[in-house]
């Protein structure tokens, strides 16, 4: 089963490659430099030449096309900046001053604007630098590597957060098919577009309170997570709408729905600026992943259900919106222990429990008898007694 790309990654990638074949270098920057970038990327494309420390394995259409666009654009601008024709022969000063100017906004975008994610640049050119050492290490030469020093800290996003009286209004604003879209990414905290538009019926499972998110349509891994607040309302809207078990549960245009919540959120709460720090009137689906993130986060007990919940694979991301929420450290001892020492614990205190249970019982049975066995010493007793 074809999963949609809504950004078109490989029909991208694939064009650019007819128009190499037809030209044979890369349009604006030099010929050497175009060998070059040529290279690692086709090297990438395959899975060549990767960093030890990389996952092996060819690249995604996603990441070559990013490779494709930052790499050419540092290189037409370090060919502009320093006259450089041959990237290989950049010097450590160069580079720390170039990504430098970047950040301060000496380097613009071509809009005039400032870049505000230099280090999404600053991690395509140290991983092209260490696949440039690899390859020159397999010929025998050394080469030093330029990028120790470079920045790679990441600012902290910006994006729209709605509260949960927020999230209702928005919903009860929203057009039926809208009303239901953010419910159920409210609930589900998926990736949208990517995920959300590949979801389809029989992806709804176990009466309608479960959800499927396949392996082959997620970014990291497959889940399976429980709908706890749009069970029923997707339900109705399955029903409502006549779908079939092969049928998209959603046939959207991304940019026409992340439109829509733009005009919607607007209307709702003006221009201003949310506590996270993006105006409400650019609100679009991806936000109601991270406001997901900000209703479930205190409502799961583990971390680890979390992050299966969400798809992620590091724990970076709970702590930030740890922190964006300001949640208080209340972690006790029972906390500390690791999910299969706990576990181990927890057994044996059972297990300790039923001993202590069979235990009791027996002492329950003994002392019945000896009560028996007292009210029968008593009656010899008393006959004994009347025959004397």
């Amino acid at each position: 089963m074809t999963k949609i790309d809504p950004y078109k990654h490989k029909e991208r990638y694939e064009a650019w490659k007819e128009r190499i074949d037809r030209v044979g270098f890369i349009e604006d920057i030099s010929k050497i430099n175009s060998k070059i970038i040529l290279n690692y990327i086709f090297d990438m494309e395959i899975g060549i030449n990767v960093s030890r420390v990389s996952v092996k394995g060819s690249r995604s259409y996603t990441r070559l096309n990013n490779i494709k666009q930052r790499m050419v654009f540092i290189t037409k601008a370090l060919e502009r900046t320093y006259s450089l024709n041959d990237i290989t022969l950049l010097q450590e000063k160069q580079i720390m001053s170039f990504f430098s100017k970047m950040r301060n906004g000496e380097i613009k975008r071509q809009d005039g604007k400032i870049y505000l994610s230099v280090v999404d640049f600053v991690k395509i050119f140290k991983a092209f630098w260490h696949w440039h050492m690899k390859v020159r290490q397999k010929e025998g030469v050394v080469v030093l590597d330029i990028t120790m020093d470079l920045d790679t800290s990441k600012e902290k996003p910006k994006w729209v957060y709605l509260n949960e009286s927020q999230i209702k209004l928005l919903i009860d604003n929203a057009k039926y098919e809208y009303k239901v879209l953010i419910w159920f990414l409210y609930d589900t905290g998926m990736r949208a577009p990517s995920e959300l538009i590949n979801i389809r019926v029989r992806d709804i499972v176990e009466d309608f309170k479960k959800l499927n998110i396949r392996n082959e349509i997620s970014k990291t891994f497959g889940r399976k997570i429980n709908l706890m607040l749009c069970s029923e309302l997707i339900k109705e809207f399955i029903s409502r709408k006549k779908l079939n078990g092969e049928d998209h549960l959603f046939t959207i245009t991304p940019k026409r729905a992340n439109e829509y919540l733009k005009r919607l959120a607007k209307r709702l709460f003006g221009d201003e600026i949310s506590e996270a720090g993006e105006k409400y009137s650019n609100l679009t689906m991806y936000d109601l992943r991270h406001c997901s993130c900000c209703y479930w986060y205190p409502r799961y007990p583990k971390e680890s259900a979390l992050k299966h919940r969400f798809g992620w694979k590091k724990s970076d991301k709970i702590y930030y919106y740890s922190e964006f929420l300001g949640m208080q450290d209340t972690i006790t001892e029972g906390d500390m222990l690791i999910d299969i020492t706990k576990t181990e614990l927890e057994q044996q205190l059972a297990k300790t429990q039923r001993d202590n249970k069979v235990l009791q019982e027996r002492i329950d049975i003994n002392e019945e008898k000896l009560r028996e066995m007292s009210f029968c010493i008593e009656k010899i007793k008393s006959e004994i007694g009347i025959k004397a």
